[in-house]
Order: C-alpha cells, then sequence, then structure tokens
C-alpha cells in the first residue's frame, strides 16, 4: 500500500471517532441528565464545553506539530481523546463530565489540527481532492454507526458506554498510526519556536467569544459577565495582530498567508458555510419532536439521509475538485445547500416526512460537494511545510462557525417558543405534539433561521466565485501560489 493510503487510513480512524461522537452524545442528553440529576445549562455545557477546547487550541496546536512534529501530535491527541472518553464514562456527576469533555475536547484539538496537514503533506496537490472528499465517507458512516449505536446503547445499557466505546478505537488508532505515520515538520523547524504570549492572546480572544455566545444564551445577553466577556473579544485580538505582525520573529500565523486571495476567501466562506449548515439538523430534530411529536431517537434516525449523502458523495466532489478544479465544485455544493434551505423555510405541520428526507439528502449533497472542493481550495494554498497552520486556522473557523452557529439556531427556537420548551425539545424529554399557536410559533422562527442561513449560503458562494481557484491544482502552479499574492 502507497504511504498515502496509509496515511489516509490513520486520519480516517479519527475521522469515524469524531462522526460517531458528533451523534452519539446527542442521543444521551437525557439519560445523562436524569441519571446526574443535571440542570439544562449544565447539559449544554456537555456540547459546549468539548467545541469550546478544541476551537480555542487547535491553531496552536496546528503550529506546535509544524515545529515538533504531526506524527507525534497526532498520536498524543488519541491518546488524551481516550483517557478523556473514559474519564467521561465514569463521571460521578455534572462538573466532572464537564471538565472531562474539555479534555476530550484538547485531545480532538491534537487530532484536528493535523488530520489535513498529515494529508496535504502525504498526497500530491492534484489528488487532494479525493483525498479529502474520501474523509467524508469515514465523517458520514461514522455519524450514522453513531445514531445507530447510541440508539442501541440508550435503550439497552447506560450512557457511560457512549463514551467508553471510544477507547477501543482510540486503541486501534494509536497503535496503526504508531506504526505507519512518517514524521513530517516544517522543514525549517529546527530553528523555530512556539510563540507562547501569541498562543494566550489568541486562545484567550477567541474563548472570550465563544463563552460570551454561550453565557449570552444560558444567562441572558446583559448580564454583566457576557458583557465582560464580549468587551475582552476586540482588545485581545488586536493585541493577537499586533504581536504577530510587529513583535513575534515566530509568529503562530504567517499573516502573508492571507496576501493569497484563494486562500483567504476559502477560509472566509468556509467559516460562513459552518455558521449556515451547524444549526440545519438541530432544528430539524426540534421540529420533527415538537411538530410531529416524535421520540429523539426516531427523530435522529430522519437525519440519517444527511450523513448518507455526505458519505457517497464526498469521494466524487474530490475527484471532480482534482478534474475541473475547487471552485466550479464549490459553486455547485453551495447552489445545492441554498436550494435545499429554501426548501426547508417552508416547512409546515403536514410537510411529509419523505419530502423531508429528499431535501436533507440534497443537503447533504450540497456539502459532500463543498467539503473536499474548499478545504483542497484552501490547503493547497498554503505555503508548503505550513500545513499545520492552514489546517488550524481552517479548523478554528468552522469550529467557531459551529457554535455561532449552534448559538443563532437556539436564539431563533427561544425567541419563538417559551424556553422550557425549548430545552426539553433540546434534552429530548418533551412528549407529545406542540400546540398549534405554539407549533406556528415554532415554524415562523425556524423559516427565519433557515432563510439567514441561506443569505449566510449566499455570501459564500461569492466569496467562492471571487478566489483565484479557476482549474484543478498542478503542482508548479501550487507552488507558485504560495510564493507571492494573487492579483486581479
Amino acid at each position: 500500500m502507497e504511504y498515502k493510503w496509509k496515511a489516509f487510513s490513520v486520519t480516517s480512524i479519527g475521522s469515524m471517532m469524531a462522526g460517531i461522537d458528533g451523534t452519539i452524545v446527542l442521543l444521551a442528553l437525557l439519560p445523562i441528565a436524569r441519571d446526574l440529576s443535571a440542570s439544562y445549562i449544565a447539559i449544554i455545557w456537555v456540547i459546549i464545553a468539548y467545541l469550546l477546547a478544541m476551537t480555542a487550541l487547535v491553531l496552536s496546536l496546528g503550529r506546535i506539530s509544524d515545529i515538533y512534529g504531526r506524527k507525534r501530535m497526532y498520536n498524543l491527541g488519541f491518546v488524551v481523546f481516550i483517557v478523556g472518553s473514559a474519564l467521561c464514562g465514569f463521571s460521578p456527576d455534572a462538573n466532572f463530565l464537564i471538565a472531562f469533555r474539555v479534555l476530550q475536547g484538547i485531545g480532538a484539538a491534537m487530532l484536528t489540527a493535523n488530520s489535513l496537514a498529515i494529508l496535504a503533506e502525504a498526497f500530491p496537490p492534484n489528488e487532494r481532492g479525493i483525498a479529502f472528499g474520501s474523509t467524508a465517507i469515514i465523517w458520514g458512516v461514522g455519524s450514522v454507526i453513531g445514531i445507530i449505536l447510541g440508539g442501541l446503547i440508550v435503550s439497552f445499557t447506560t450512557w457511560r458506554v457512549i463514551f467508553w466505546i471510544n477507547v477501543p478505537i482510540g486503541l486501534i488508532g494509536t497503535a496503526w498510526a504508531y506504526r505507519v505515520l512518517r514524521e513530517s515538520k516544517s522543514p525549517t523547524a529546527l530553528g523555530e519556536s512556539f510563540d507562547l504570549p501569541a498562543a494566550g492572546l489568541f486562545t484567550g480572544a477567541i474563548t472570550s467569544l465563544l463563552v460570551g455566545v454561550t453565557w449570552g444564551l444560558l444567562y441572558g445577553w446583559t448580564e454583566t459577565s457576557t458583557i465582560v466577556a464580549f468587551l475582552l473579544v476586540l482588545p485581545l485580538f488586536a493585541a493577537f495582530v499586533y504581536w504577530e505582525t510587529r513583535v513575534s520573529t515566530q509568529p503562530i500565523i504567517d499573516f502573508g498567508f492571507f496576501r493569497t486571495r484563494t486562500f483567504t476567501l476559502g477560509t472566509v466562506a468556509a467559516l460562513l458555510q459552518s455558521v449556515a449548515i451547524f444549526s440545519v439538523n438541530f432544528l430539524l430534530v426540534f421540529y420533527l419532536e415538537g411538530v410531529y411529536g416524535l421520540s429523539v431517537l426516531t427523530a435522529s434516525y430522519l437525519i440519517v439521509p444527511y450523513a448518507a449523502a455526505v458519505a457517497v458523495v464526498g469521494p466524487f466532489g474530490g475527484r471532480l475538485t482534482d478534474r475541473f478544479g475547487a471552485r466550479r465544485v464549490a459553486t455547485i455544493g453551495l447552489a445545492l445547500q441554498i436550494v435545499a434551505l429554501v426548501a426547508l423555510s417552508q416547512l409546515t405541520t403536514g410537510t411529509p416526512i419523505s419530502l423531508l428526507a429528499v431535501i436533507e439528502a440534497v443537503f447533504g449533497f450540497g456539502g459532500g460537494m463543498f467539503f473536499p472542493a474548499n478545504t483542497s481550495m484552501v490547503m493547497s494554498h498554503a505555503p508548503q511545510g505550513r500545513f499545520g497552520i492552514a489546517s488550524g486556522v481552517l479548523n478554528t473557523v468552522r469550529n467557531t462557525g459551529a457554535i455561532l452557529s449552534f448559538a443563532v439556531s437556539l436564539v431563533a427556537v427561544t425567541a419563538a417558543i417559551p424556553s422550557a420548551i425549548a430545552y426539553a425539545l433540546f434534552l429530548g424529554a418533551f412528549q407529545g405534539h406542540l400546540s398549534h399557536s405554539v407549533a406556528a410559533a415554532y415554524l415562523s422562527g425556524q423559516s427565519l433561521a433557515f432563510l439567514i442561513s441561506a443569505g449566510l449560503l449566499v455570501v459564500s458562494l461569492v466569496l467562492i466565485r471571487l478566489t483565484g481557484a479557476v482549474g484543478p491544482v498542478e503542482p508548479a502552479r501550487f507552488e507558485a501560489a504560495t510564493s507571492a499574492p494573487e492579483t486581479g
């Protein structure tokens, strides 16, 4: 087996764990809340704590991996994730569970900071589309497995098993990564050092932003702690930019990256797409539980068409990217998702479930085309030896977008229906249909959220069209793109 496919097999294990973890935990929220006597705020923090840790640290960890080695960091990520997962399963109360979810998030940050970099290092530029597209298969399969396993585990065992199941998968991944991965790092790593002040400033800025959003949702937008968190964002980020551009000799982010138009616009497009799509299935579960009166498990099963479509289309999206260029494929993907979101905004209390499944599949088709194209676009316009930083930037904006999208969905729901019902839906504790008036209010808020998401995707599509990534990525063109800024 060629090394590039061995590297892909390693990152696939990490993607599989991420896909499983992304869906399986949601199915266990109600059993966790009951068993640990946790409030809805604590349960929401079970989700948010993981995302916060992963988002705040992934950029710094990408830089560390460029300096000290991606294989070493990736293996350490497996170990930390395994330990965090095992401890989550043994949590005696909600506070311990939240703390261990942070540890899980740190391990996930180590994995995600390096997965794209490992693939970009292993595959030539004109084959990265298929590599990133094939990753979508693994994630999609993992998501479906997570739903199925989650249902079986919650129905027949204890919620603790959903965390323990990561342990054997992680052990296999660690052993295989240690055996087959080659160590890779920046060509100039020997003379480089990690910029700790910059890492602290960036982590502080992104954490303040995400904590402000979370506290605003949970405790109110006018609370002192929420306001203080938001007030810290701008000065911390400004200090980070100043330090990186004027003081640091070994910056975490080389802002020269952003002189390349394709890298910049592709990254911003990824952020907007993430804000737009992450909340969609979250809101649909509310819709299926509240409007149709389905159980959380049955509602989750109806999200399978999305994950299945991503898994099926991802490799084709990757191959099309390699053949016709990232811009064209990403454009088609976004257009499909815009159509799906507009269709979702028209849902009523009588929409057939079969129609919803078709719309979900179209939505997944679009995602399966956009993800490999956009990832290839950004990673192929990062300098050689700086793939860890590029991967960190891309994952940071996507994860930040996911949390902001989560916030948008909760704001839309709690603005439309009583918060008590909204959080009962979130936990899967709501029983029965919403009343006609409440259902109508909810559908109005959901429709607005979907139309906002469609608008964000329109902006993302415009940015993709403005990139310079017109045709297939070729090695010579790649080197030129990373040696000088694009013009015109």
